[in-house]
């Protein structure tokens, strides 16, 4: 049983573009991580002839880049291998013949996913590690495009096209990038296919993008805007940031693409086509909001594999508390402890809310319970820039189950070490939160660094927290099971922070219960 405590796969993803070998460990605690990512462009659509047959060179192109990523598997001493092929190898004629010939010549067993699988494990890595409940996804390969319909999480409708961005290049663009011409013949044969699935119309739900041209988008735009954090998963545009871009990009050469930060060489002439594509599904599905996904078909393979060891392995309507306790563990934190500071934060904001300083939201609430959890996990690198590190720890990593504006809100949150800080963490966000936002984040960070003060000897002996008001101002009655000298000294010592937000002289009273 111990070998699936740790479960190390490697995957091998043909597609028409790239050609992908990635490393996954899998570990109960510490969750899903990816060890290793090596890729080769092999571009295999433009390997099949007329006649339909992927030529000897196509497939001699494949067997070399199997025969050497053979060798990088055996460097990492990985046994579980699971090749897949999709679209390059299935709309081939010879595809069993290129599957056996692989077999004999590299001793890897390649699975042909059929349409549906490959959209449905799109399907499955995006509904994994987003907390986007309801949308249209769509993975825009080099030879075929992957449209999905989920509804709460539950997956209702499959299409695969025959065409990708590779696929696309060869019919409709006749020299290195698409000039308007071709852009408007391009659009009309997108529009009437996507026109021709009743399903996709004025579904107005958010698109959600998988694949390498969905994040070349994403990390041009955010160079071009000069993004202030890292990670393209989950980032957001509307229809028209990509129109704008679309723009952008169509002015430049294939040698100023290739040169420009953000979009890999080897898309830089597909690019254009692929935004092309994303527009013309925003507007027949008259969506609002354009996410990217930098979870895609892999991801999806691993998690079904994983969930076929152990079905309790992820919870795709809790995505971020899944991946909170990953994070606090990663960090050096127990889930007790974890438990404990999210359960007195909760008892404090109920509370101050009862006393009227705040106004009960929900959202709030759930922030505030979730920054919690992870407040101050920086001090897992160096207590005394515990709070920087905590900062850049949230803010840059992508946290799956969370947009980049609530990520940024939880990084302000988990870092509140005084109004100082607060001040120099938001200033690049200046354009993303309200000044009453930031001053109500201020205040929850006021609570949180309270709060962390209650159980400063990680002993979780804190149970309660109570408020009352009295004739000299606010009593903070806290029950702990143990004598709570640490906490009592670090509670006095925090009390500043708590007596600016209740603007009123703050009394705290500990008592012990047996």
């Amino acid at each position: 049983m111990n070998h699936m405590k740790r479960l190390k796969t490697a995957i091998i993803d043909i597609g028409s573009n790239t050609i992908r070998l990635v490393f996954y460990q899998y570990d109960k605690n510490e969750g899903l991580h990816e060890l290793g990512n090596i890729k080769t462009v092999a571009r295999l659509r433009s390997y099949i002839e007329s006649t339909g047959d992927m030529s000897e060179e196509g497939i001699q192109v494949l067997a070399s880049t199997l025969k050497s990523f053979k060798k990088i598997i055996e460097d990492y001493e990985i046994i579980d291998v699971k090749a897949v092929a999709t679209a390059a190898i299935r709309q081939a004629k010879n595809s069993k013949k290129i599957i056996s010939r692989m077999k004999q010549e590299t001793g890897i067993k390649i699975d042909l996913l059929s349409e549906e699988e490959e959209a449905y494990f799109g399907f499955l890595a995006v509904a994994h590690s987003m907390d986007t409940s309801s949308a249209v996804t769509i993975d825009i390969g080099g030879g075929s495009t992957e449209i999905t319909l989920y509804d709460e999480k539950k997956l209702q409708k499959t299409i695969s096209f025959p065409f990708g961005t590779v696929s696309l290049k060869q019919n409709f663009v006749s020299d290195d990038v698409i000039n308007e011409t071709e852009k408007k013949a391009l659009r009309q044969f997108i529009k009437k296919q996507f026109l021709s699935i009743p399903w996709l119309q004025n579904v107005n739900y958010p698109i959600v993008a998988i694949g390498g041209s969905a994040r070349n988008v994403a990390q041009v735009h955010q160079h071009k805007i000069d993004y202030p954090i890292s990670g393209v998963h989950q980032y957001e545009m509307s229809i028209e940031d990509l129109e704008v871009l679309n723009t952008f990009l169509g002015k430049m050469s294939i040698e100023q693409l290739k040169q420009l930060d953000g979009l890999s060489s080897d898309r830089a002439d597909i690019i254009g086509i692929a935004i092309e594509v994303f527009i013309v599904l925003m507007e027949v599905v008259n969506s609002k909001v354009f996410q990217v996904s930098k979870k895609g078909l892999r991801e999806g393979l691993i998690i079904n594999r994983v969930l076929h060891t152990n079905p309790e392995a992820f919870d795709k309507y809790n995505v971020f508390e899944e991946n909170a306790r990953r994070l606090a563990f990663e960090y050096g934190r127990t889930e007790e402890e974890s438990e404990t500071l999210s359960l007195l934060a909760e008892q404090l904001y109920r509370e101050s809310c009862e006393l009227n300083i705040f106004e009960f939201n929900v959202d709030d609430y759930d922030l505030v319970k979730r920054a919690a959890k992870v407040y101050s996990i920086g001090e897992y690198i160096e207590l005394d820039s515990a709070s920087q590190h905590t900062f850049y720890i949230l803010a840059n990593q992508s946290v799956a189950g969370m947009n980049h504006k609530d990520r940024v809100k939880l990084a302000l949150l988990a870092s509140y070490k005084n109004r100082d800080y607060f001040r120099r963490f938001s200033t690049p966000f200046g354009s993303w939160i309200t000044r009453e936002e930031l001053k109500k984040l201020r205040d929850y960070g006021a609570l949180l660094k309270f709060v962390y003060a209650l159980n400063i000897s990680k002993r979780n002996i804190v149970k309660r927290i109570k408020l009352t008001k009295g004739e000299n101002g606010i009593i903070v009655a806290i029950s702990a099971i143990k004598s709570a000298g640490a906490e009592k000294y670090q509670a006095e010592r925090q009390k500043k922070h708590i007596e600016r937000l209740f603007k009123l002289p703050v009394s705290i009273q500990f008592i012990e219960e047996g």
